[in-house]
């Protein structure tokens, strides 16, 4: 099952979002369980914003998403609310490989025109060209993902990925 295309509504968010913005360090000594944790998403910056989050949301981001620590918590927090994109002007390259092995789509593309709650989609073109819709008709041209890449996070991420591919060698 192709995870593209692929729409929701907007969550804006800005420029060097840490880690620990995405899910405190004090939460995860009392579990890293995403289903809980989602309750407590980005509670530093919004208290409310974990409760407004809808399945099918997807991140909007400035520069640098995901710096700070290399946790693998605050991929998996965002994958257990529902989030199954983050559309970002450029990603940490821990957060980046992050989200690839655990499933969560990481786009890199020009973020500047789109608005909270804005309805967008990600869809590959007829050449396989990764393209963002901003929700007023305009498709905004996407950095590439490798196909690799792509079936990897269609199955789930890398260990799904492997599972499912028995016998893998580099």
């Amino acid at each position: 099952m192709s995870m593209l295309p692929l729409s929701g509504r907007a969550r804006i968010l800005g420029d060097d979002v840490n880690t620990d913005y995405i899910i405190s360090s004090r939460r995860k000594k009392e579990t890293i369980d995403p289903s809980i944790l989602r309750t407590y998403m980005l509670e530093d910056v919004d208290p409310d914003f974990a409760a407004s989050v809808r399945p099918g949301d997807i991140l909007v981001a400035g520069n640098n998403f995901g710096c700070g620590s290399a946790m693998e918590v605050a991929v998996t927090v965002v994958l257990g609310a529902g989030i199954r994109a983050i559309v970002a002007k450029s990603f940490s390259r821990t957060y980046l490989r992050n989200a690839m092995n655990n499933g969560l789509l990481p786009v890199v593309a020009d973020t500047s025109s789109i608005r909270e709650g804005d309805e967008i989609s990600l869809v590959q073109d007829e050449n396989g060209r990764l393209l963002l819709g901003d929700g007023r008709g305009d498709l905004i041209a996407c950095d590439p993902i490798a196909p690799f890449m792509l079936e990897m996070l269609n199955m789930g991420g890398l260990v799904s990925y492997l599972r499912q591919r028995a016998g893998f060698t580099l």
